[in-house]
């Protein structure tokens, strides 16, 4: 004889169980592929300190957007350095002042790629390769604020409003190509 009863409630259990499991691993600041590239405890302070240590490596940084600057396709955006937590989440610093609480740069290869709502976002975590600090810049980035070629970035809404989402690069960013600087064909 079956035991019906104690079948479906052996897989009401397991189903608890695996929607659990989802909830916990599936729905996290960033997907896993980034934390496990990003070179662990980078924060802006180390980052300003030392970029040439981190020149071509995986970071994550959060931040509130506070300026953008359109060049052809690409967007450069400034962005005001929010430290994050365990989970990767932007907040306030304790302190309004020092290192941490300093800006840095994000270039968006393509900005048409990027959600219709981004601007909407209040807070995002940046997945970003630290670029040479010695290439050339536009003259609106100063040499001591570090710049990261976006690769991920997660927004985040005021409160529970409906503003979240997520741009990632969808290219190789070694396959891009670049025309140096005064090299357009004139």
């Amino acid at each position: 004889e079956v035991d019906v009863m104690g079948l479906i409630a052996l897989t009401a259990r397991l189903l608890a169980g695996l929607t659990g499991l989802v909830l916990v691993t599936g729905c996290g600041a960033l997907p896993s592929r980034y934390i496990q590239q990003a070179e662990p405890g980078v924060t802006l302070t180390s980052l300003a300190a030392a970029p040439e240590t981190y020149q071509g490596k995986t970071v994550i940084l959060g931040g509130v957007v506070v300026d953008q600057q359109q060049q052809g396709p690409r967007l450069w955006l400034h962005l005001k350095n929010r430290p994050l937590d365990k989970d990767y989440r932007p907040h306030r610093p304790t302190i309004n002042e020092g290192p941490e609480a300093g800006y840095y740069w994000v270039v968006v290869p393509d900005a048409s790629l990027l959600p219709p709502k981004w601007k909407q976002w209040a807070r995002i975590t940046v997945v970003g390769r630290v670029t040479d600090q010695k290439e050339a810049r536009p003259t609106m980035v100063p040499a001591s604020e570090p710049v990261l070629g976006l690769v991920f970035m997660r927004g985040w809404a005021m409160g529970n409003a409906q503003g979240k989402g997520a741009w990632e690069e969808s290219v190789d960013a070694n396959y891009l190509l670049s025309v140096p600087e005064g090299l357009h064909g004139e």
